[in-house]
């Protein structure tokens, strides 16, 4: 369990374990988390010492310390969320009540899934380069937990970064393309239900490779819209393609990120995926609860599909109004 994940108090979990879990079917044990990398050392004992399931008490952090541990064995992942976003355990639908993650815990359904790796690091969720990586170097640095930390990164650096040229490689040859950001998704979201690939899948041995392309700050709120509302993929500044394996070359080095966590890489980065290479606790009825587009969410995406007709209008009523002044200015000699 790392106690400082999140944002709220993890005081009263351990004994909300010990009331909600089936000690009919499970022995157990906590361990709460002292630094950075004592998830994965915790993890590595239990692995090595037979344990059949590892539980990861806390964020994307935490849970990739303790899945990257455990991949290729026996033992098994589960969540109980506590994390910012959570979003490994929101893709399984993991439920965000406690007591409820525990009952899936119960329920004790394993899978074999898929996991990332990019650059040596496994990632679970997604890795990325490009603007969301840069968000989480600020969001790292900024030593304050939280959506809103995150969002106010978001918020600050969006207007200043700028996009970069990246050239794709993978099986079925290689494109250049200029990017905000490039995200390659084992998983269907970052988190708090943004979701940046909604037709990943960590079932299908692939990745969804996902290439914002450059907008600007009036397509933003549509953007935004799109990926809460599980359409990002429909975006005419998304490009989409799934892979196995993919290797990017930029012009320099800078900062990746695998869950999340920033890291400093080279100009040219290798991701792939590992098909069924770790298993995870699910929940066995998530495919009855797949999420639905709420009535405000389709209706403030309608809104912004609107907005944006009315602009790309304007913007050729203007250009035909330009062209019109010119040929009159040729005609009377201006």
């Amino acid at each position: 369990m790392n106690p400082i994940s999140g944002t709220t108090s993890k005081v009263g979990i351990p004994e909300l374990i010990d009331r909600t879990l089936d000690k009919e079917k499970f022995d157990y044990e906590i361990y709460m988390t002292e630094r950075p990398g004592h998830a994965s050392e915790i993890a590595i004992e239990a692995k090595n010492a037979g344990v059949d399931i590892v539980v990861a008490v806390g964020g994307d952090g935490t849970v990739n310390e303790v899945a990257r541990s455990i991949v290729h064995s026996h033992t098994a992942l589960g969540i109980i969320p506590c994390g910012s976003g959570n979003g490994l355990a929101r893709h399984l639908m993991i439920p965000m009540n406690l007591r409820k993650a525990i009952e899936i815990i119960n329920v004790c359904e394993i899978h074999a899934l898929d996991f990332g790796i990019v650059c040596g690091h496994p990632f679970f969720c997604t890795c990325g380069m490009g603007f969301d990586a840069f968000v989480s170097q600020k969001f790292a640095e900024a030593g304050k937990r939280g959506p809103i930390t995150y969002v106010q990164k978001v918020l600050e650096e969006g207007v200043r970064y700028k996009p970069e040229t990246y050239e794709l490689q993978d099986e079925n040859g290689t494109n250049r393309y200029k990017a905000f950001l490039i995200s390659c998704a084992n998983a269907s979201q970052y988190g708090n239900n943004a979701y940046i690939a909604p037709q990943a899948s960590m079932r299908d041995g692939l990745m969804d490779v996902i290439i914002m392309e450059p907008f600007d700050i009036l397509e933003a709120p549509q953007i935004s819209i799109d990926m809460f509302n599980k359409t990002l993929d429909k975006s005419s500044k998304i490009k989409t393609f799934k892979c196995k394996k993919l290797h990017i070359h930029r012009k320099s080095p800078g900062v990746i990120h695998y869950d999340g966590d920033p890291v400093m890489a080279g100009e040219d980065v290798d991701i792939e995926i590992q098909e069924k290479g770790i298993y995870m606790i699910v929940n066995p009825d998530a495919n009855k609860r797949l999420r639905r587009p709420n009535v405000l969410q389709s209706a403030a995406a309608d809104l912004f599909n609107e907005i944006n007709v009315v602009r790309s209008d304007i913007s050729k009523q203007g250009r035909h109004i330009i062209a019109l002044s010119k040929v009159l200015q040729r005609k009377l000699n201006l």
